[in-house]
């Protein structure tokens, strides 16, 4: 029977009665389906069953931050015109729309200052949670948001303890480096992006690790960090060509149009991408595969970072404590650093160096 008006009903004591964690009693109440989380269908009736039994509703969640809810997340992003955080943000508005949310977005342009009076903004409208896609290890927004009790999630980049879905991006940096290994590459450059963001340090580190465990280093001035877009490759890679000593014979950019803008500056010093220098991007854009030499380059699932990010914040108001998730990298080879077949597949077909599925941490 429902429990007395004095005690309502919690989403732990909905679990416990089902017999299922909180995260899939979270999954059922929210009527997540597809994918190798959703809860089965006998598990959703068996929730549901208790929630009704117990007399639970939603409108009891996140009493403690306001007293009505607004069913409204906001999401932060360095700049909506970035290709890979648009498409994050489709995950996150189709994923918040399947589980009754609405969504606001806010540029923030990587600057602490902007990120936090956006951030500000959203919580005086009673955003009842955020979606952060700027993290970086500058600012103390996160820590301040963690103490005053304010749900967040982040996506794309990670920083400390902080829930998170991202890439496995230091896997995704050891791929390139084994893919460039396995063509027999010994001078090598890294345009490393940004230091403070993740996506450019993990990458980065990925590689390098992998590449001194091979027994080789890069020296430092080829390790050049920049901004993450076109005019920030090319710039990272004539500071390269300028350097003194030999030239790399390959180049691995931590983001696909900081490799458009370095392939820009090889042609421009009469360089052949693909013959003289092969050159590796990060992310997969659409227009990779579609460049005059198709880019070889590290897919990340985007759309499914934005909806499990939606996913692992529901749990959080839900009261739950969701482990961060890794999404697994593939390495799409492609003309611009093997213009031939390798391993047996066509260039641009997944190169198998890494397991299926996904991993938590």
């Amino acid at each position: 029977m429902p429990d007395p008006p004095h005690r309502r009903a919690r989403l732990k004591d909905i679990a416990q009665a089902a017999g299922v964690s909180v995260t899939t009693a979270s999954r059922a109440l929210h009527g997540v389906t597809g994918g190798a989380r959703a809860p089965s269908a006998g598990t959703t009736e068996r929730v549901r069953a208790a929630a009704a039994r117990l007399g639970y509703s939603r409108d009891q969640l996140a009493s403690g931050l306001r007293t009505r809810r607004s069913r409204l997340l906001g999401m932060l992003v360095p700049r909506l015109s970035d290709y890979v955080l648009a498409t994050i943000y489709e995950g996150v508005e189709e994923a918040a729309r399947l589980a009754g949310y609405r969504t606001v977005v806010a540029n923030t342009y990587d600057d602490p200052d902007e990120q936090r009076a956006r951030a500000e903004v959203m919580l005086d409208h009673r955003v009842e949670g955020l979606i952060i896609g700027d993290a970086s290890e500058r600012g103390d927004l996160l820590a301040d948001l963690e103490r005053r009790g304010v749900p967040f999630v982040l996506v794309s980049r990670r920083t400390g303890a902080h829930p998170a879905v991202t890439g496995d991006d230091v896997t995704g940096g050891r791929l390139v480096a084994e893919h460039l290994l396995d063509r027999g590459h010994t001078r090598v450059a890294v345009l490393a992006g940004e230091p403070y963001a993740s996506t450019g340090s993990d990458r980065t580190r990925g590689f390098l690790e992998c590449w001194a465990a091979a027994g080789r280093t890069v020296p430092a001035d080829r390790v050049v960090h920049g901004p993450f877009d076109a005019a920030g490759g090319r710039q990272a890679m004539q500071r390269v060509l300028d350097a003194p000593g030999p030239l790399p014979t390959a180049v691995f950019a931590v983001n696909d149009f900081a490799a458009i803008g370095a392939m820009g500056a090889l042609r421009d010093a009469g360089l052949r991408v693909g013959q003289d220098v092969a050159i590796v991007g990060y992310n997969d854009v659409s227009l990779a595969a579609e460049l005059p030499i198709p880019l070889s380059t590290v897919a990340t699932p985007n759309l499914e970072m934005g909806r499990r990010g939606v996913e692992l914040l529901v749990e959080i108001l839900d009261g739950a404590r969701p482990a961060s998730v890794l999404l697994p990298p593939r390495l799409r080879v492609r003309a611009s650093s093997d213009p031939v077949q390798v391993g047996g597949k066509t260039a641009g077909q997944p190169y198998p160096t890494h397991e299926e599925g996904e991993e938590e941490r």
